[in-house]
C-alpha cells in the first residue's frame, strides 16, 4: 500500500477502489486500538468534518465513506477515480473543514440493569479494579460518551472515553452467542449490542431498548457524535420497559 506524507493528514491507498483518510498518527484498525491508547477525539472531530462535507457536497462516483476513530474510508467508482486524483480532491475539501461547524450532539439516555444474567462479567471487571461491583455501576453511569463512530454490526456504537479504572482487556476468547441489548467493555470503550451476535467485550449489564431497528426512520438509536448517558434501573423497570 502506498501512503502519502505531505503534511497533515495522510492517505493511505486501502485498495484498488478505497483511500484511506488519516487524522491520527496512531492508525486505527477501527475498534481494535490498544487498551493503553487515549481515543483521538480532535481526530475524530476532523472525521466528522470531513464526513460532514463530503455529505452535504457529495463527489461524484464516491461510493461509501466509512469513519473510524481517527480515519475515513473512501470507496469509490475504479472507473471514475484513480487515487491520486481522488486525493487531489479530497485535499480541496481538507482545505475547508476549520469553516465546518459541528451540530449540536443530540444527547440520549440509556436505561441499563447492571449484573446478573444481564452483566456476567461484572464481578470480574469489578475484581480486576479492586473495586465493588456498586462502584462499577457508579463509575460506568458517571460518565458522558460521545459516539465515535459505528461498525462491526449494523447500530453498534463505539462509545468512549471510559474512566481509567474501567479500562478492561476483551476475553481472549469471544462469547459464541451475545444477546442484543447487552452493555459491555472492552479497552476504552464502551458499547450496547444492538443484535445477538459474538463478541469478545465485558458484559456490564442490558438495556431493553431497541438500538437497531429497520423499519425506524436513520435505524439506528446513536449516530456519530452523539452523547450518551447510562442509567441503573431495576430488574422491574427493566421488564417493563422491554414490554
Amino acid at each position: 500500500m502506498r501512503t502519502t506524507s505531505l503534511a497533515g493528514p495522510r492517505f493511505v491507498r486501502a485498495s484498488d477502489q478505497s483511500l484511506l483518510v488519516y487524522f491520527d498518527e496512531r492508525r486505527d484498525r477501527q475498534h481494535e486500538r490498544p487498551p493503553e491508547q487515549r481515543l483521538p477525539v480532535e481526530a475524530n472531530r476532523s472525521v466528522r468534518r470531513l464526513l460532514q462535507l463530503l455529505t452535504l457536497r457529495p463527489i461524484s462516483g464516491v461510493r461509501n465513506l466509512h469513519p473510524a476513530y481517527g480515519s475515513l474510508l473512501v470507496t469509490f467508482d475504479g472507473q471514475r477515480w484513480q487515487h491520486q486524483e481522488l486525493e487531489k480532491k479530497l485535499r480541496a475539501y481538507l482545505e475547508q473543514l476549520r469553516a465546518v461547524r459541528l451540530p449540536e450532539p443530540h444527547r440520549v439516555e440509556i436505561p441499563v440493569c447492571y449484573g446478573e444474567e444481564f452483566g456476567p462479567d461484572l464481578g470480574d471487571v469489578a475484581q480486576m479494579g479492586g473495586m465493588t461491583p456498586e462502584q462499577v455501576i457508579e463509575l460506568h453511569t458517571s460518565i458522558t460518551y460521545q459516539v465515535y463512530f459505528l461498525g462491526f454490526v449494523p447500530g453498534f456504537a463505539y462509545l468512549g472515553e471510559l474512566p481509567e479504572v474501567l479500562v478492561t482487556p476483551r476475553h481472549a476468547t469471544p462469547r459464541r452467542t451475545v444477546p442484543a441489548g447487552s452493555v459491555g467493555i472492552a479497552g476504552r470503550q464502551t458499547g450496547v449490542y444492538p443484535c445477538e451476535t459474538p463478541g469478545g467485550w465485558r458484559l456490564l449489564g442490558r438495556t431493553p431498548l431497541a438500538m437497531f431497528r429497520p423499519e425506524r426512520h436513520g435505524l439506528s438509536l446513536l449516530s456519530i457524535g452523539d452523547c450518551v448517558r447510562f442509567k441503573a434501573i431495576s430488574r422491574e423497570q427493566f421488564a417493563l420497559e422491554k414490554a
